[in-house]
């Protein structure tokens, strides 16, 4: 199992390490300098955190960040707190970049059973423009039961977005014995993750064999919209590609909905200002953006305690036995 926390050597990985000699900083306390033995080099504990470097008082920075997580805007943030907005954008990034090492460490949990929701949410970037050219478009995969985001990813809604969130979907497939995907309205969903996670079924018949989604896996549509086509009625729930027939395909159609991550994405408009509705505060740049999801990201599955499970949604979902504090994310290493 990985540590986030662990001092290992950053260059071979050796746990022979020793505490040489210790150094004071003007604001953040005194760090130990420590020596591998094994590869001969020295390294500070902060070395590939985000506050390696860091001059301002961590206190500060976690002030100033709080109040971006709970919707503040940027140039407001900066006003209040008397610091620049580079300042606010670098302390953003550093803790952004966490994100790919913190997915690996879900990734290392073997799962029983998980219900995933997925939605889209829209914003404007750079300019008014129509919603089917913006590179706004946000897909959320969320589990249900614990509330945890396996994904929260923006870009224009075009097959590559999709294909990038179901890509992550089929390493969570990997770790678990029965996972339902859950969905309101869009098809893609279903058919991309058909394409990039099926298997050949073969029944002994002639013939080209059948494609088939893995084993434990389902995709449930809710049809949603006054769409009526004459001679044929669309079905209101449906698996919209085919399942494995040695899955379990029983889900009662008033479980078939996203309301759970609708309910994170009304959150998301109050606690991330690059999403207000009737405002010019949309965000400059799609990289900008993904630097506040990925923030919000880090916050709500490992630092927040979820209003109405009462826990972290990663203690919930058993990545954690207790949630991280804001601290504790300055601490950890970007890669492992």
């Amino acid at each position: 199992m990985i540590d986030l926390f662990s001092q290992n050597c950053p260059c071979c990985d050796s746990a022979k390490v020793d505490v040489r000699t210790r150094y004071t900083t003007q604001n953040n306390g005194t760090h130990p300098i420590y020596h591998c033995r094994s590869c001969d080099i020295y390294f500070s504990d902060t070395f590939a955190t985000p506050m390696a470097g860091l001059r301002t008082p961590l206190s500060r920075i976690i002030e100033v960040l709080k109040a971006r997580t709970e919707g503040q805007g940027l140039n407001a943030t900066a006003r209040i707190f008397g610091v620049s907005k580079k300042s606010i954008i670098d302390w953003e990034w550093r803790l952004s970049e966490l994100k790919p090492a913190l997915t690996l460490y879900g990734l290392c949990h073997q799962f029983l059973a998980l219900v995933i929701e997925g939605d889209e949410l829209y914003t404007k970037v750079h300019h008014n423009s129509a919603a089917s050219e913006s590179e706004g478009w946000t897909i959320v995969l969320m589990e249900r039961s614990s509330r945890f985001l396996w994904e929260l990813n923006c870009g224009a809604k075009d097959q590559t977005l999709f294909e990038e969130a179901l890509q992550l979907l089929c390493k969570v497939i990997e770790q678990t014995q029965d996972l339902t995907l859950l969905t309101d309205g869009e098809r893609r969903y279903g058919k991309i993750l058909f394409a990039i996670c099926h298997e050949v079924f073969r029944t002994g018949q002639p013939g080209r064999p059948a494609k088939r989604l893995r084993k434990g896996v389902r995709v449930r549509l809710k049809n949603k919209g006054s769409k009526k086509r004459p001679g044929r009625k669309r079905p209101k729930y449906q698996a919209p590609v085919p399942e494995h027939p040695e899955t379990d395909t029983r889900i009662e159609n008033a479980q078939i909905h996203a309301n759970h991550v609708e309910a994170f994405n009304a959150s998301l408009r109050r606690r991330n200002s690059a999403f207000r509705r009737k405002t010019n505060m949309y965000a400059k740049t799609r990289d900008n953006l993904q630097r506040t999801l990925d923030l919000q990201w880090l916050i709500h599955n490992f630092v927040r305690v979820h209003f109405t499970t009462k826990v972290v949604p990663a203690v919930k979902l058993g990545i954690l036995e207790i949630g991280l504090s804001w601290m504790e994310l300055f601490s950890i290493r970007y890669a492992f």
